[in-house]
């Protein structure tokens, strides 16, 4: 049974229907910034952290496999494109991510971009990333993945040391993310980001120092450090529940995001978003960026999450459904959202704030400002910025990030 959707209309039959996108959202199309996200739900091995909507077996249904499912994501590429016409937005970014994205062929990967291209008017600067599991990319297909138009790679890096690697359940080796970082320049890329994850149990100051330096030691420009977080229905989660790992502890987590910050900022790499570091304005990604303005997407592939003018939208889970309904010819989002004006409000906050360009105090109600003034004096939020009408996070802001959004939109 087709789920009846806001922007589909009740015409399950004519899924790209232009006007099934209602005018209210249709008339904030053109001029928005606009990015496509490709999920590829694929990978080798689950690791034990994850929540992912990721799927390890090749077979899935059909229409499900890795050999299929360029295929298929072009089928929902070319419906957004009649949906989101006649007056099309102009490509800004796109970002490949996953799952591990790299499992496909880099040639299918670049056959995805080509039929955007194809489809979409794109700009002349467009940032087009991929993530990729180290052991998942050669010489070869990085080379493949830069001439078809990538631009940017993001490797899952995690840690350095080998039992925090192994607690993670990552497969790569620890000196293996650094190498494809420098296949990856090798072949031409502009722009290379590791990602970390800080706090695994058994990670030691020494090993978190190591895995700092081994970034460093890459050719870099981005890092993205992100504590761990114990999901539940996860495998760690599972182990922890059954006391074989402890929870990570919070003070230990705030340790090594100050170290984190030190080392990378004594490095040249400035935070412009609590979890994220740039060499400069250019290394930064714009498709995050992009979610952070709260600015349009749309998401392709199973699960994916799409926004457009105040609508919210996301897709059946499974590989095997959302081919399905691609298949038959229609759409495959499973339900929908519009954004109220509170929920704007919120979401601007909650972004705005993370950011280091921060966020107008305008963006708050009387009683946000009053309390924004009470975190400067906390030591929360800048002075300068603040004087000058701008919410900015002070570094021991950063760590209470979250709690002082609730604080500012309660």
């Amino acid at each position: 049974m087709t789920t009846t959707l806001p922007i589909l209309g009740q015409t399950p039959a004519l899924p790209a229907d232009p006007s099934m996108l209602d005018d209210a959202a249709r008339a904030t199309v053109p001029g928005t910034p606009f990015g496509l996200y490709v999920h590829v739900p694929f990978c080798a091995t689950r690791c034990g952290y994850c929540d992912f909507n990721t799927y390890t077996s090749d077979e899935l249904g059909p229409g499900a496999n890795r050999s299929e499912y360029a295929g298929t994501a072009i089928a929902e590429l070319e419906l957004a494109a009649r949906v989101l016409g006649p007056e099309l937005p102009t490509i800004s970014t796109v970002f490949v991510g996953g799952g591990t994205p790299t499992l496909l062929p880099a040639d299918d990967l670049v056959a995805v971009l080509d039929r955007a291209r194809q489809l979409f008017p794109v700009a002349d600067d467009v940032e087009v990333t991929t993530e990729a599991n180290p052991e998942s990319v050669t010489p070869a297909s990085l080379a493949t993945l830069r001439a078809g138009g990538f631009t940017r790679i993001s490797l899952g890096m995690q840690s350095a040391a080998p039992h925090v690697l192994a607690v993670l359940d990552r497969r790569h080796t620890p000196g293996r993310a650094a190498e494809a970082a420098r296949e990856a320049r090798a072949a031409g890329f502009d722009h290379v980001n590791l990602d970390l994850i800080y706090g695994a149990p058994g990670e030691s100051d020494a090993d978190w120092d190591l895995s700092l330096q081994a970034v460093l030691d890459a050719p870099v420009d981005h890092v993205s450090a992100y504590a761990l977080i114990v999901e539940q229905g996860t495998k760690l989660a599972r182990r922890v529940a059954r006391g074989e790992l402890p929870m990570p502890d919070d003070d230990v987590l705030a340790d090594r995001y100050e170290q984190a910050d030190r080392v990378l900022r004594g490095a040249g790499l400035e935070w412009y978003e609590v979890s994220n570091w740039a060499a400069d304005r250019a290394a930064r990604c714009r498709h995050n960026e992009l979610y952070w303005a709260n600015a349009h997407w749309w998401g392709i592939g199973p699960g994916a999450h799409s926004h457009v003018g105040g609508l919210r939208w996301w897709n059946v889970k499974h590989p095997a459904a959302y081919a399905t309904r691609l298949a038959a010819g229609e759409h495959p989002a499973a339900d929908s959202e519009r954004l109220t004006p509170a929920d704007v409000a919120l979401e601007t906050v909650m972004l705005g704030l993370r950011l280091r360009d921060g966020l107008p105090l305008t963006a708050l109600s009387d009683a946000g400002r009053a309390r924004a003034a009470g975190a400067v004096v906390r030591g929360l939020l800048e002075p300068g910025p603040h004087d000058e009408g701008r919410a900015v996070l002070a570094d021991r802001g950063r760590l209470l990030a979250d709690g002082l959004v609730r604080e500012l939109t309660d």
